[in-house]
């Protein structure tokens, strides 16, 4: 079935595009850039729907409706209680939501400042109901999946060592090592 191209919206008003922008932050927790993102669909191209946007944007963030630090720490919180990733996971995810890297670095810092970096990896494991590897192919997909969840390759040596798993004899790859292959 393809895809049907979407129906043009008649560009909105800035009392308009102000209650819509609060209908969207009502539905779900968002970044000044998304709701930025979503603004600039409702509104004429060029200065006029720009300005229309920044006027939208700083009435919420007056209101307190829109904050990019506290989404920062709500969302940094929630990641690694409840889906356990590591700190790199969490910062790559806060750049592609569009949050500033000094936000990022400040709400990341008092985040995990008091986590035991192995603790949370190991319930992150334990959450994927991952076993001790049998094989180096195992321990490979081990190694990966614990990369993928921001994990540092020192914790996960730590863990795999802890298995009695051989790492020297692991083939990641390159691209899944980031170059800490050597």
């Amino acid at each position: 079935m393809p895809f049907r191209a979407r129906k043009p919206v008649a560009p909105l008003d800035e009392d308009s595009l102000y209650n819509y922008a609060v209908k969207v932050l009502g539905q779900q927790m968002r970044t000044v850039a998304e709701v930025k993102r979503l603004l600039r669909r409702r509104v004429e191209a060029g200065e006029a729907g720009e300005a229309k946007v920044a006027a939208v944007v700083r009435r919420l963030e007056e209101r307190k409706y829109l904050d990019d630090a506290g989404y920062a720490q709500d969302f940094a919180r929630l990641r690694q209680e409840n889906a356990s990733f590591g700190k790199r996971r969490v910062e790559q995810d806060l750049i592609r939501k569009g949050v500033h890297a000094a936000t990022i670095g400040k709400t990341l810092d008092a985040a995990y400042e008091n986590v035991n970096e192995e603790e949370l990896a190991r319930r992150h494991l334990e959450r994927k109901r991952v076993k001790k590897p049998g094989n180096e192919k195992e321990a490979a997909r081990v190694m990966r999946l614990l990369m993928r969840a921001g994990f540092s390759s020192g914790v996960i040596f730590r863990i795999l060592k802890t298995w009695d798993v051989e790492i020297e004899g692991l083939e990641l790859g390159e691209e899944a090592t980031g170059g800490l292959a050597d």
